[in-house]
């Protein structure tokens, strides 16, 4: 184990404890009651669940170094159960609520994981399956909902303090964090290892940056990434550190309801969900015959925002403007987001210019972000002192970049993986001469702003020759209001094609918006005026690029792509080469010239 430095904290658990132990009578977390109110827990309180959770681990027979994994949802429970893993100095490994059997066993046998700590009956079911195959370490399978948590402290009160205590001395910088496994766009996931000290080096850097959202008074969040995921993972442990008060909510469907009684200053999420936002206030309006009042009100925002980056800012005939459309709409949509949400953290994927500069026009500034697993979930984030719509951001303190002749991005630092899981050639394959190479195409701008333009492995190259990154075309078209999922297609084509899905929840609201009769997703797939629309939408999107670049044809395909049916990761990424084959005599009529373009 390397010598530790003190300049950075041992481990993520001794962070957290400080910040507990300061906090021991105030709030730190809080749970969604049925009510969509909250029950809270003190620093104190939160300690001692730890505490006694890991005495109840080690009980149970869980030894320094044994990898323990945690199958649920985002939940406080989930963030006692890892923390509890590390004090009894073993190590976490987060799994996806949402994966199979396979995937579970996978990932216990890859791991070598000896417990899995499961939420629900459903979950322990499947890790029951894996444990009973007996191709895997697993012992023993603790449910949530079933008493766990009571039993493991009340299994725990013959440990004692001393015992704990040494248990947590085994670890240090060197000592492995967790084994993340990504989230397997190709191919099986690869478990990616994080050492503690990657996390308290980039703790404390990230925390630096963000000081102006962490210590404002009051600050809290809605948690409802899933804590499986990387960047969730990272900025949970950034906020708890930091005091910020964090609500979990272990369903999205009480999202909106639980913002509405917690009132974050912060929010972390994904662009499909700031996307969904906006399409659900613009349906509303539609439905009630306002939608003119919104989409002008829209155009406000962010003719507003973009006045803001220039040197002479808003003219006076744009502020009255603007303060027209927050009285009328602007106002609503933050009242919907809590009403003192000013940051928002995203990630995953590129949000984009039209939503970036319509929500700080509103009030509310998305610091967007990048960063992969190997990373540990962030390497770029935009500041608070200076946002870059359209960009990442610069890298965080003690990441170097460098863009290699071909425009992929490549890195090194403290913070980045040590090596795959039992994997050492993919390692070797990734990181070369000491660069981590992401695979994603970017370019830097004067400050360090990074701008991710797509993934090199994603790259379709025409019959033409034309390189053409389908990341910027697909989330472009992806922010229609009906447009579930967009899949950009035409590798050694003559031509650019896209298959989409219609979103079955915004469907109904927009149809009643327009006046139309109520359809299904099929028949409105078929429906001229659908076509004519998401033909717009295509128009939109092409204009951003060449015409050799552009949308041709498109066709909209049965069904949509979702976790549950395989074609998204559980962080919402597209499983490309799962479509592209389910979906190749669609492809293949495309350019064989069977169907008319849409």
């Amino acid at each position: 184990m390397p010598s530790q430095d003190a300049t950075y904290a041992p481990h993520i658990v001794s962070l957290v404890r400080e910040t507990w132990e300061n906090r021991a009578s105030t709030t730190i977390a809080r749970n969604p009651l049925a009510d969509d109110s909250w029950s809270d827990v003190t620093g104190a309180q939160a300690r001692a669940q730890v505490d006694a959770t890991a005495k109840g681990l080690i009980a149970h027979g869980v030894q320094p170094g044994d990898r323990v994994a945690i199958l649920a949802r985002t939940r406080w429970e989930w963030t006692v159960c890892d923390l509890a893993v590390m004090t009894a100095g073993a190590v976490p490994v987060p799994i996806y609520d949402t994966s199979s059997v396979d995937q579970i066993q996978w990932i216990c046998e890859d791991a070598q994981v000896t417990v899995v700590i499961a939420e629900r009956t459903s979950h322990a079911e499947r890790a029951r399956e894996v444990m009973a195959q007996g191709t895997t370490p697993v012992r023993e399978v603790l449910v949530i909902d079933e008493g766990a948590m009571d039993a493991l402290a009340k299994d725990g009160s013959t440990v004692s303090d001393a015992e704990l205590e040494a248990a947590l001395a085994t670890v240090g910088h060197g000592t492995l964090a967790t084994i993340m496994y990504t989230s397997g766009t190709t191919g099986r996931p690869k478990g990616v290892e994080l050492t503690q000290f990657s996390y308290t080096r980039h703790i404390a850097g990230m925390s630096d940056e963000m000081s102006d959202i962490i210590q404002e008074e009051g600050a809290s969040t809605v948690l409802f990434l899933t804590l499986a995921h990387s960047l969730a993972r990272l900025v949970q442990y950034i906020l708890l550190a930091g005091g910020v008060v964090i609500g979990y909510c272990p369903d999205s469907s009480r999202l909106v309801p639980l913002i509405g009684t917690m009132h974050p200053t912060l929010l972390l999420a994904v662009p499909r969900v700031f996307e969904k936002v906006y399409n659900g206030a613009e349906q509303k309006a539609a439905a009630d015959g306002k939608v003119k009042i919104f989409r002008w009100a829209a155009q406000q925002s962010i003719a507003y925002s973009k006045a803001l980056d220039t040197d002479q800012g808003p003219g006076l005939a744009l502020r009255l403007r603007h303060k027209v459309a927050d009285a009328l709409v602007l106002k609503k949509i933050r009242a919907l987001l809590g009403g003192r949400a000013h940051w928002a953290v995203s990630g995953s994927a590129p949000l984009g210019d039209r939503l970036g500069h319509f929500y700080r026009g509103l009030g509310l500034v998305v610091l967007e972000g990048y960063g992969l697993t190997e990373t540990n979930a962030a390497s770029h984030v935009n500041r608070t002192d200076l946002a870059k719509i359209g960009t990442v951001g610069p890298p965080l303190p003690g990441i170097e970049v460098r863009i290699a002749d071909d425009g992929e991005v490549l890195m090194r630092g403290d913070q980045l993986f040590s090596g795959y899981h039992r994997n050492a050639s993919a390692y070797a394959e990734s990181v070369v001469d000491g660069w981590f190479h992401t695979g994603d195409i970017g370019a830097e701008d004067e400050d360090g702003y990074l701008t991710i333009t797509g993934r090199k492995k994603e790259l379709i190259v025409t019959a033409g020759g034309k390189n053409v990154a389908p990341a910027e075309l697909e989330d472009r078209i992806r922010g229609y209001a009906l447009v579930s999922q967009c899949v950009v297609v035409g590798d050694a084509q003559p031509f650019i094609a896209a298959l989409i899905t219609l979103d079955a929840e915004a469907l109904p609201g927009w149809l009643k918006g327009k006046g139309w009769e109520p359809m299904t997703v099929a028949e409105a797939a078929q429906d001229p005026r659908i076509l004519e629309r998401v033909q717009k939408a295509v128009d939109r999107a092409n204009r951003a690029v060449s015409r050799a670049e552009s949308v041709r044809t498109f066709r909209i395909i049965d069904g949509d792509l979702t976790i549950e049916n395989g074609y998204l990761t559980p962080s919402l990424k597209v499983k490309r080469a799962r479509v592209l084959e389910d979906f190749a005599p669609v492809i293949d009529a495309i350019y064989s010239g069977k169907h008319q373009a849409g």
